[in-house]
């Protein structure tokens, strides 16, 4: 469960980009300077942080990519705070490469495969403005509070419809999923096909709504059953690179 922000510095800058990391654990200010590439695959840079005692340190090494799909350019990093290594990616929205902004968002990759969705409880209510849903998930080990928000990052129809975010204890938006509108082809029923990061690993759920559910506002979480009716790279997951 990851957040964050990244920025492009000036070229005069000693680092080429600053921003910030969250976690439910952490907040950390970060810098990305520019380090001599030994090979095509070598990092571009080395990712730095300041510890308590206000020592600069490497906290690990990023990597300028670019989408397969869709051609947009973004940054990998893989970073360690000592709780053991994680992989986030810097993104632009849609406005921010049209404005040719400096400004990225620092999303979380995919995590260590899916778990079973075993005995889920859960809701999604949609919410009157803003084409967003709010809602919970829970089970005897976790409980989750969350909302859907429009994903501002979909450029090709296979990306994500919402992000899923939670707050860290200071209020911080966390981004933990993702979530596809979908249409089931047996019944023709719209409903919601989710990916969200527990802390017990990716958990696949759908957001249904039952003969009496339908046509409100309200939709029951159940247990994901592979009928094949899943949308196109939903197993994608939480790594949205647009």
């Amino acid at each position: 469960m990851f957040a964050g922000t990244l920025t492009r510095n000036v070229e005069t800058a000693a680092a080429e980009y600053t921003g910030t990391i969250h976690s439910t654990r952490f907040d950390i200010a970060i810098q990305l300077e520019t380090r001599p590439k030994m090979s095509a695959r070598s990092p571009d840079y080395d990712v730095t942080a300041v510890n308590k005692s206000g020592r600069k340190v490497r906290i690990g090494t990023a990597w300028n990519e670019t989408g397969n799909t869709s051609g947009n350019p973004y940054i990998s990093m893989q970073i360690d705070v000592g709780l053991g290594p994680f992989r986030v990616n810097a993104v632009q929205t849609k406005e921010a490469r049209t404005a040719q902004s400096g400004e990225f968002e620092i999303i979380p990759l995919v995590s260590n495969g899916l778990m079973k969705s075993g005995s889920i409880s859960g809701e999604l209510t949609a919410m009157d403005a803003d084409n967003a849903f709010t809602g919970y998930i829970a089970n005897m080990m976790f409980d989750l509070e969350f909302m859907l928000i429009e994903n501002g990052y979909k450029s090709e129809e296979t990306h994500p419809d919402y992000r899923i975010e939670v707050s860290s204890p200071r209020g911080t938006p966390i981004r933990v999923g993702s979530a596809w509108m979908a249409k089931s082809s047996r019944t023709a029923n719209d409903y919601l096909s989710l990916l969200i990061n527990t802390p017990d690993g990716d958990l696949r759920v759908n957001a249904v709504q039952n003969e009496e559910q339908r046509g409100g506002q309200t939709f029951s979480i159940i247990p994901f059953i592979d009928s094949g009716e899943q949308p196109q790279d939903a197993g994608a997951g939480l790594s949205l690179v647009a």
